[in-house]
């Protein structure tokens, strides 16, 4: 492993199982934590998330050959900027962001002196907090990771080599195609969730005990991701929106479309598409991206 020192800043769900997994993966490689929450570090000390927690960003990273800032998209230029007067010259710097290109432009234009390599781990959960990881999160995941151009070679190749020591799979992606394929794979689901909770939310006042106790499996699917941490998702729609404005003018066509069918009583189109959607799912099974066990593999009492 050519890193011996990573340095995680942000211990929420990302930063935590990203120190946890080090020490179950990489037992040899060093780490140091940060988080801006003074509570966060405190529980991070207790859970041993990190083999040191530091209170200062800039003390974290000293002595750092890679440093992953694990903060929402939107805190990436602040969490350089702390940064920046404790990086080593030949750190690389790299993210978990889920969306790259502007989180990209922030990182170079914050420390143009500096080895930017952006990555996202695609992995989650709707939980949040120091607490919330755990060190298997990024097993048999993929992890994009999104070079700039002329980037050293043998740098690119140490990260890859970092994250399929975690367990990830590997793949080389650029920025802008990156933003678009996770406006439609995670952007836009999430939004959807967001907004058809959000709907059920204003209904309350009609149908308040309906709605969580007969909500069936796809309503409750939509809570868990709905549930997941506001901050985070707000600045990704906020640093992601070309793609998700595009995604979602699309998706509101085909829904304009799909509501034309049901209107029409045109089974035969439904039908088309339902068939060619639950392929897709087949898809994800076979590569191993989910539970194929009945409703998901929940423990049913």
């Amino acid at each position: 492993m050519a890193f011996r020192n990573v340095a995680i800043i942000g211990l929420g769900l990302l930063g935590s199982s990203l120190g946890l997994a080090v020490r179950k993966h990489l037992p040899d490689v060093q780490t140091t934590g940060f988080d801006a929450d003074p509570a966060v570090r405190k529980k991070a000390r207790e859970l041993g998330l990190c083999h040191k927690i530091a209170d200062d960003a800039a003390e974290a990273v000293q002595g750092a050959d890679l440093v992953v800032l694990c903060v929402p998209v939107g805190a990436m230029r602040a969490a350089a900027t702390a940064i920046a007067p404790g990086l080593s010259p030949d750190a690389v710097i790299s993210d978990v962001g889920s969306s790259k290109q502007r989180v990209a432009n922030a990182l170079a234009e914050t420390l143009p002196y500096h080895t930017i390599i952006p990555a996202h781990p695609v992995a989650g959960t709707e939980q949040s907090g120091p607490e919330a990881g755990f060190a298997s999160l990024f097993e048999k995941r993929w992890c994009i990771i999104t070079p700039p151009a002329g980037v050293d070679t043998d740098k690119l190749e140490a990260l890859s080599a970092f994250w399929r020591g975690l367990g990830s799979t590997v793949e080389i992606m650029e920025a802008d195609h990156h933003d678009m394929v996770l406006a439609v794979t995670s952007h836009i689901p999430h939004l959807i969730a967001y907004t058809i909770v959000g709907t059920a939310s204003d209904l309350e006042d009609v149908t308040r005990s309906e709605v969580i106790k007969y909500s069936a499996g796809g309503f409750r699917d939509f809570t868990r991701i709905a549930a997941s941490d506001p901050t985070m998702w707000r600045d990704v729609f906020l640093h992601n929106k070309d793609a998700v404005l595009e995604m979602m003018d699309r998706f509101l066509g085909d829904l304009g479309a799909m509501r034309d069918a049901i209107e029409a009583s045109d089974g035969e189109r439904m039908f088309d598409l339902f068939t060619r959607t639950r392929a897709i799912r087949r898809g994800i099974l076979e590569q191993g991206q989910d539970d194929a066990r009945p409703d998901f593999g929940r423990e049913h009492n």
